[in-house]
């Protein structure tokens, strides 16, 4: 079942009321709504990057409406529901610090939407730029038969991977049972059931046997420093989903010691790990990452081949 997506307050402040009178078009919504972001101070990090790019998301998908639209539809006059609907959401989005993928109950990535509520992180890594070139770096001429995508969280990086080459077999891992079912949601949305899967488990451990020519990984690794220092929107994302303790690499240590035992001989393993590489750098300075560049923006994404995990195995014992 989708996730609900809020409906706007059945009742609605004397001056709310009097504020939707007054916002009669999208395009008057679209200036109330990026005024208002801007004087709240609100941290935009969810997929958006100013205030504008917030009321324009918002305002679009309160009313379910494409980020292609016609710009004709910004004179449209609005029903006094759907202004009631966009105040409302305006409100939450000030008021509770709420990211609004969660309000909205959808994100989007790699050019795809998916179900998205407090149970997994919201969708947002650079990743998706490697998932939309289909990984052709490492396979350019044929892609890979089997992929995992491990801490999946939403499922986005591997139903996406999973969209973008419909010849590939994709499991989704996780250790937590909630978003696992998030995941399945969105299994379900994208009609992919027949090559994804869902696997509850904590990293490899319930994966026992199974072999992958890609892993790709957005794990948690938010070191203690920045996890403390995180704006109140990010304390709406399962903390399960971005502290890895005091350096970030907790989880990262354990991919890297037992990665190659699932991956194929000409396997690669891709990793995030944001702000941490700098931990990643200082813990293993005798290993070649490869740090990815995006046009997009993102850093903090490694690639490993087999071979190189094999030659430095020694030093993730």
């Amino acid at each position: 079942m989708a996730a609900q997506r809020p409906a706007a307050h059945s009742t609605l402040s004397l001056s709310d009321e009097a504020l939707t009178e007054g916002l009669v078009s999208l395009r008057d919504c679209l200036r109330w709504a990026a005024s208002e972001f801007h004087a709240h101070g609100l941290h935009f990090g969810h997929g958006t990057a100013s205030p504008w790019d917030e009321a324009v998301a918002l305002t679009l998908g309160a009313l379910h409406l494409p980020w292609d639209v016609d710009p004709a539809v910004l004179e449209a006059r609005l029903l006094p529901m759907e202004r009631a609907r966009i105040v409302a959401l305006v409100r939450s989005r000030i008021g509770d610090r709420r990211p609004l993928p969660y309000l909205l109950g959808e994100a989007f990535f790699a050019g795809y939407p998916f179900d998205v509520d407090e149970r997994v992180l919201i969708p947002r890594s650079p990743i998706a730029e490697l998932i939309e070139d289909g990984f052709a770096a490492w396979f350019g001429d044929l892609p890979p038969a089997r992929v995992l995508d491990l801490c999946t969280g939403s499922g986005c990086i591997g139903i996406a991977t999973a969209l973008h080459l419909p010849t590939s077999e994709v499991d989704l891992a996780d250790i937590s049972a909630e978003a696992l079912a998030v995941a399945r949601q969105n299994i379900s949305r994208h009609d992919v059931g027949d090559r994804v899967r869902a696997v509850e488990s904590d990293l490899f451990a319930h994966l026992v046997g199974c072999r992958y020519d890609l892993i790709v990984s957005n794990p948690p690794y938010v070191d203690a420093r920045d996890l403390a220092s995180m704006p109140a929107e990010f304390r709406h994302e399962p903390a399960l989903a971005l502290g890895a303790g005091a350096d970030g690499l907790d989880i990262v240590r354990r991919i890297l010691r037992e990665a190659r035992a699932h991956l194929s001989d000409e396997g690669v393993l891709i990793v995030e790990v944001g702000n941490s590489d700098r931990h990643l750098e200082a813990a293993f300075p005798e290993v070649p990452f490869l740090w990815l560049e995006f046009e997009r923006g993102g850093h903090g994404v490694f690639a490993l081949t087999a071979q190189q995990l094999d030659a430095h195995a020694a030093s993730f014992a």
